[in-house]
């Protein structure tokens, strides 16, 4: 009997130390949830990056983006220039064509007159 005693009180000893324990009143293991637009990042955590290469990136970025205003003005200057030099091709054209017109008018009026003497 004192054996089985014994045996019991160690077993109950064994199911009270193995047992699951709930601290209750402790406030360091709940999740306080706080709404931010952002999250923070550790310095030492994955996806972080230091003060100098987003600085980097912002200037980078920047310079990116005046370049391509500036492309953009480049192209657009090219455009009005082909736009120019086509109205001027064509003026010179058109006034090619009146001369033309006229020395061919001309010819023709000089062709009968000179018909006229020949005969």
């Amino acid at each position: 009997m004192k054996n089985l005693s014994a045996v019991l009180f160690i077993i109950l000893l064994f199911m009270a130390a193995c047992s699951k324990k709930e601290t209750h009143g402790f406030e360091g293991e709940q999740e306080v949830k706080m709404n931010y637009d952002t999250t923070a990042v550790d310095s030492f955590s994955n996806g972080a990056t230091s003060i100098d290469i987003v600085r980097k990136i912002r200037m980078s970025s920047q310079k990116y983006q005046d370049s391509l205003v500036q492309a953009k003005k480049l192209q657009d200057e090219e455009t009005k220039l082909k736009a120019e030099l086509e109205k001027e091709n064509k003026k010179k054209q058109e006034e090619e064509k009146k001369k033309a017109d006229a020395e061919k008018k001309q010819k023709e009026t000089a062709s009968p007159a000179a018909e006229n003497k020949t005969q």
